[in-house]
């Protein structure tokens, strides 16, 4: 082990320094997607946030405050285990708000946290499961792991979804890390796959209640940026990565309510899915951006202008319900028009208020 290794895991407990551990805030940047961190040092071990002091960064660095008034405060939400520095150390998901307290305009959370906390959706209890599938990109020529540069893999598609072989799966040991390192920080990680272009896998989260889905996502692509970059990797979340004919990257949403998931939930689920399929332009507009480049109607998507939902189990309908729900009368559905790089506070609050809160 190198000393720079040996330095790293050092475990802070052992130190003279008492109950001293090293918190790692997080919070989402300017673009939407970029995910940015700091760390600090707190004077005793703490896992609950509202216990967590407040704590500011430069805003106009990250393209969310301008450089004359650039303070922006971060107020902890939720709490893991440091899976990098491990010990008593934790990661400290984070929103941000302005120095007076209003939420900024980049700060999604806020708004999901108001729907998912009105009395109506908290007594139906909503469920998540989220599938985010990504791409692992060579990081010099942001080119897929495991194809040969400015070429193409052979043949298409087949071989690669769930396959195992040097020649068929890329990437996994960092695909097994993230999937140990989310387990040890307390997410609800509920297994991975490879996925269909080879160099694309996914990682499911859930099931979640409520804004839980949206604080455990992006930890969980937290995680999965600091693992690729030890790899020296690219994290590539595009929902059409490779043009052609290659699937895109979704991350399908599943979901579902206490009355759905009761008898005769089916009638319950069929009336939200009707909901949605009125709304489906707001919905996809907050689907994430570039979804238009995957869902053409091929590749296992339906086509981005209209909203299909007839056919259980079919996997090129805007929603799918599976086979199960059909045969228990009750559980949960898929909406299959998410793109993997959506916002998931966005995403879930916005299925609950279309399909709980919204009166057409």
């Amino acid at each position: 082990m190198s000393l720079l290794s040996d330095l790293t895991n050092i475990n802070l407990s052992d130190s003279a320094h008492g109950q001293k551990i090293i918190a790692e805030y997080i919070w989402i940047g300017g673009s939407g997607l970029d995910i940015r961190s700091k760390a600090r040092t707190l004077p005793r071990p703490e896992s609950d946030p509202a216990k967590l002091p407040k704590w500011n960064y430069d805003g106009s660095s990250t393209d969310q405050a301008p450089g004359d008034d650039s303070e922006v405060i971060l107020h902890p939400q939720a709490v893991f285990k440091d899976p990098f520095r491990r010990g008593n150390n934790i990661l400290v998901t984070c929103d941000a708000y302005t120095p007076t307290g209003e939420p900024i305009p980049f700060n999604k959370r806020h708004n999901a946290a108001m729907i998912f906390s009105h009395p109506d959706v908290v007594a139906e209890e909503p469920w998540y499961g989220i599938e985010q599938e990504y791409t692992l990109l060579q990081k010099d020529v942001k080119w897929p792991i495991g194809w040969p540069v400015g070429g193409f893999p052979g043949p298409h598609q087949g071989p690669y979804y769930c396959g195992v072989g040097a020649d068929k799966a890329f990437g996994r040991d960092i695909v097994d890390a993230h999937y140990k390192a989310c387990l040890y920080a307390g997410i609800n990680i509920g297994g991975v796959n490879a996925e269909v272009t080879p160099g694309q896998w996914e990682f499911q989260v859930g099931p979640c209640v409520g804004i839980g889905a949206g604080d455990q996502t992006w930890t969980a692509r937290y995680i999965l940026e600091r693992i690729t970059e030890i790899a020296g990797v690219v994290l590539s979340l595009d929902p059409k990565p490779i043009p052609g004919d290659w699937n895109g990257a979704g991350a399908h949403t599943n979901y579902s309510t206490k009355s759905m998931r009761s008898a005769g939930g089916i009638d319950v689920i069929m009336k939200a899915i009707e909901k949605l399929g009125l709304r489906h332009r707001e919905h996809i507009a907050a689907y994430g951006e570039g979804n238009e480049r995957r869902l053409t109607g091929r590749h296992e998507t339906a086509d981005i202008s209209s909203f299909t939902w007839r056919g259980v189990a079919n996997r090129g309908a805007s929603v799918r319900v599976g086979r199960s729900t059909e045969r228990d009368g009750k559980g949960y559905f898929e909406d299959r028009r998410p793109a993997s790089n959506m916002d998931p506070y966005v995403v879930t609050s916005m299925i609950a208020e279309t399909t709980i809160l919204w009166k057409p």
